[in-house]
């Protein structure tokens, strides 16, 4: 069964509940891109009326994660995932509605195949750009994820 955002966002109803509540949105998810969204509203801002940059993370590590979810799936394999850790850089006010694009998916397929033919565990850095409407960049987040089998 393949991911759809539909799953996907039925799935953080239920099991990131907090994600799904700040409005946070799988948009679309292919072999090698997942975006995602959220809109700055009340309930996910900070005292300067721009999106709280927490929110901005769930958005980002989402349209990574997500990806490392449909790639394990796709594997048939027991794989478990974990971020190791990440790096952010903010670049504008996050205000109106933000776009999280992360087009890394041939690196963890790259992994996935070495963590099988090795039965080591790997690490993958993996890049979302958050944009506004038009198209400026407010955010940039890297992620590492590492990846093994159990």
């Amino acid at each position: 069964m393949k991911l759809t955002p539909s799953k996907i966002n039925t799935f953080l109803l239920f099991k990131l509940p907090s994600a799904y509540f700040l409005g946070v949105r799988v948009k679309s998810i292919s072999e090698d891109t997942c975006v995602t969204t959220v809109k700055h509203r009340w309930l996910n801002q900070n005292p300067f009326n721009s999106m709280f940059w927490a929110v901005q993370g769930i958005a980002a590590e989402l349209s990574t994660g997500a990806m490392v979810m449909a790639k394990i799936k796709e594997s048939n394999k027991n794989i478990s995932m974990l971020v190791a850790n990440n790096k952010a850089s903010f670049s504008k006010k996050a205000k109106g509605r933000i776009y999280f694009k992360c087009t890394d998916g041939g690196k963890m397929d790259d992994a996935i195949k070495t963590a099988i033919v090795s039965g080591e565990g790997q690490t993958v850095w993996m890049k979302s750009v958050g944009t506004d409407s038009a198209g400026d960049v407010v955010s940039v987040f890297e992620f590492e994820w590492t990846i093994k089998l159990r």
